[in-house]
């Protein structure tokens, strides 16, 4: 089984397990029973890595789409013997009050027209040994042996046809892949109560969304998919539910991204606010007041287990080839022994709306803001000393001038805080912001060209500063602001997307675009007042979306072929942002 392209992948999931499925109509990644947990089906990245494959005998592959508003997958395939589809998902919905999100992987095949011929191939693994498990048949389901638990499909079709012999499908059929317990009900009411629960359940949660008047189908797909890299046992949001898809090829640069990053956390919660939904922010911001109180003198690492747990020590497993043969694949992510001190500016701004918004009233505690302040104080101790930065360089360490801004925006937003709550703080985070403030004015300005810079007594730039804009750095009507500005789409263009920087970081040099530059330039624009031209760029961006509008990572802009780990939950925390930037308001639409 082998995956070519990125873009021919469906997303499905409920917020306790994913899975990957391709146009072929095969599960292509799914690891059990949580998103950072070893794969079941693996052949995203190796042919031999297992596959659950439910398409047509001829091998084509079908077309994909998301029944309207939901995380529910269709893939038709339309063959000259007849057409069918398969209908993907992982169950979700209300159940006596509680959130109900069961480990089972839902599979059913509906014929639509003639008599198609169909194959079923079922090949999981043992984890990232790629053993296979032993099985052992039942009446109506195989259970593989070698698992920490029992997993199990359950099917009403020939366990005779699950090893790729074609078939007549002449009936509907119903698949269930289950972790743990078993499903004993009879199998196609349940199914059918199942789906259609499940798409009430997303189509309601839908409703609940604050749109844009603009780009409302692209919000609405980036919400849907952003909800599905939330662990709810836990409330961490995970930066991407796939390992070790490259960001380039031929590079070398493959991550593993199924934990929790810090510095994501402000700019998912903010989207989430944009959104509407209090649940999603109210369990993050759990999440992280959990890691900071359980950090031994604030000593933060950059990223965490969907646990909170801090080991993600990295590995490589050579015995993989990787996504289109571009290894290495990499387990665990030695970004964890990074210092990156941004994170404490985007930990103050993301829980800072405990005490702005009357909803948390009941988290404002003393407690809480004590951690604040000392989050704001880490902050400012650090801000203009070395470290490895946003983009996570793997060369020698220097100030980083976006790690200084968001030190800034730590001591400002504290200052802020402290008027209402201690004022007996306000005067000192108000100075240590003036003071940090002309730090980056002395070390992070470029006065040749009014423009910000990356480090000290360098003259790159990189994508990152366009974030100045929104968070109130600069101003409309500062030279810095377009300077900064233009002289970014001057050297990081691709098209019209951004790379991240074009300034060596300790790897093979590539040329693609990462994903949410394009969406902060649109931001900063809107920001400057030049609305005009980022409605016009985020027209651009969008002109060329992938078929189900999932987000990778990076893109070349020529080909539009997407790359790095799929689907990026940043990337569409960006589109969020920037499609309610740049959107008209509703007053002037409706």
């Amino acid at each position: 089984m082998n995956v070519d392209s990125l873009s021919n992948l469906g997303l499905i999931g409920n917020c306790q397990a994913a899975a990957h499925v391709d146009s072929s109509g095969a599960v292509v990644w799914c690891c059990l029973p949580r998103f950072d947990a070893e794969p079941v089906f693996g052949a995203l990245l190796d042919p031999d890595g297992g596959h659950f494959l439910i398409g047509p005998a001829s091998g084509a592959a079908g077309t994909q789409r998301y029944l309207d508003n939901t995380n529910v997958l269709e893939t038709r395939f339309d063959e000259p013997d007849g057409s069918f589809r398969v209908i993907d998902f992982f169950p979700r919905f209300d159940l006596n009050g509680r959130s109900f999100r069961p480990t089972q992987l839902y599979r059913i095949v509906e014929p639509l027209s003639g008599t198609p011929r169909i194959k079923v191939e079922v090949k999981p693994v043992l984890g990232w040994s790629k053993q296979a498990p032993s099985a052992i048949n039942g009446s109506h389901h195989v259970q593989w042996q070698g698992y920490d638990a029992p997993l199990r499909l359950t099917t009403d079709a020939s366990l005779s046809w699950l090893s790729g012999q074609p078939f007549a499908l002449t009936t509907k059929k119903h698949f269930v892949l289950a972790w743990g317990a078993p499903v004993e009900e009879a199998l196609e009411p349940l199914c059918d109560r199942f789906r259609s629960e499940t798409e009430r359940y997303w189509r309601t949660w839908v409703k609940r969304c604050d749109v844009p008047p603009w780009w409302q189908e692209q919000v609405i797909r980036s919400a849907l998919t952003l909800k599905l890299h939330c662990a709810e046992d836990t409330g961490a949001i995970v930066a991407a539910l796939t390992t070790s898809l490259p960001e380039a090829p031929g590079t070398g640069r493959t991550w593993d991204y199924r934990y929790c990053w810090l510095r994501d956390a402000y700019y998912a919660l903010d989207a989430f606010r944009l959104l509407g939904h209090f649940e999603e922010r109210e369990q993050f911001l759990s999440f992280l007041v959990s890691v900071v109180a359980g950090a031994k003198d604030l000593e933060l690492q950059p990223v965490y287990r969907l646990d909170g747990g801090t080991d993600l020590t990295e590995h490589t497993l050579p015995h993989w080839r990787g996504f289109r043969g571009e290894g290495p694949v990499r387990i665990g992510n030695g970004a964890a022994l990074h210092q990156q001190h941004d994170v404490y500016g985007e930990l103050v701004l993301a829980m800072a709306p405990l005490f702005l918004d009357a909803r948390f009233k009941d988290q404002q505690t003393p407690a809480t803001f004590d951690l604040l302040e000392r989050l704001a104080r880490r902050a400012v101790a650090l801000a203009g000393t070395p470290d490895a930065g946003i983009w996570e360089l793997r060369t020698e360490w220097t100030p980083q001038t976006f790690s200084t801004l968001m030190c800034w925006a730590a001591a400002d937003r504290m200052a802020a805080l402290s008027r209402g709550n201690r004022p007996a703080l306000e005067t000192f985070f108000r100075e240590q912001a003036s003071r940090i403030a002309a730090l980056i004015g002395q070390t992070g300005v470029d006065p040749t060209r009014h423009t910000l810079v990356t480090r000290p007594a360098a003259p790159d730039v990189d994508a990152s500063l366009l974030q100045a804009m929104p968070l109130r750095f600069l101003s409309k009507d500062d030279a810095l602001t377009n300077g900064t500005i233009d002289t970014i789409i001057a050297e990081l263009s691709v098209g019209p997307w951004l790379q991240r920087y074009r300034m060596a970081d300790g790897f093979s040099a590539h040329h693609l675009a990462f994903t949410i530059c394009g969406f902060w330039l649109v931001q900063a624009l809107v920001a400057a007042g030049r609305v005009s031209e980022a409605r016009e760029r985020m027209h651009a961006l969008l002109a060329n979306q992938p078929p189900l509008g999932l987000l990778s990572e990076d893109l070349d802009p020529t080909t539009n072929a997407l790359w790095g780990n799929h689907p990026q939950a940043y990337s569409h925390v960006g589109l969020i942002h920037a499609a309610f930037a740049a959107s008209p308001p509703w007053s002037e639409v409706a």
